[in-house]
């Protein structure tokens, strides 16, 4: 039986440990990685799955922005890394991290502007996503321009570079 808990009850070498097995050791690497450098996981919408005392998956969402090229801000909460120890994929449990994301985001407002970087396919099918108003927007890094996703009424549609919202301060 999967249970949900917030992640900031599972220790971060856990969930480090987790991340290194689901997309390697060379995560960091990634653009998703730059667009949120310098900032905290959101705690109120970041969650981990547990089969008894393991921890199979975790979902993490973090605050950043689009600075438009006209020089206004859009806040948008950036969805993911949606991790699944490589043992478990398959069994829904992404899906199920997914399904309770969302549902937190939309009680506490957050899901007016949400984005991720992922296979439009999976996310449209069954979380509404889709590359239509993130054609124009640039990221610190590469990325596939059809994988920038986004759902919600605030999503903007302007031309700008994705980056972090709210740095963590040291």
């Amino acid at each position: 039986m999967i249970s949900l808990l917030p992640l900031t009850t599972i220790l971060p070498k856990e969930i480090e440990a987790l991340l290194d097995s689901a997309f390697g050791a060379d995560r960091h690497l990634r653009t998703a990685y730059r667009i949120r450098t310098g900032t905290a996981f959101d705690p109120a919408h970041s969650f981990a799955a547990l089969d008894g005392a393991t921890l199979v998956g975790v979902i993490q969402c973090w605050p950043i922005a689009l600075a438009a090229d006209s020089g206004d801000t859009s806040p948008l909460l950036m969805v993911g890394p949606v991790a699944v120890s490589p043992a478990r994929q398959r069994d829904g449990i992404g899906r199920v991290l997914m399904a309770h994301m969302l549902a937190a985001a939309a009680a506490s407002g957050a899901d007016r502007a949400l984005m991720l970087i992922g296979d439009p396919e999976y996310y449209g099918r069954f979380f509404g996503f889709s590359a239509d108003k993130t054609a124009n927007w640039r990221a610190p890094g590469p990325v596939e321009q059809h994988r920038l996703l986004a759902r919600g009424p605030d999503v903007p549609s302007a031309p700008g570079m994705l980056g972090p919202r709210i740095a963590v301060i040291a």
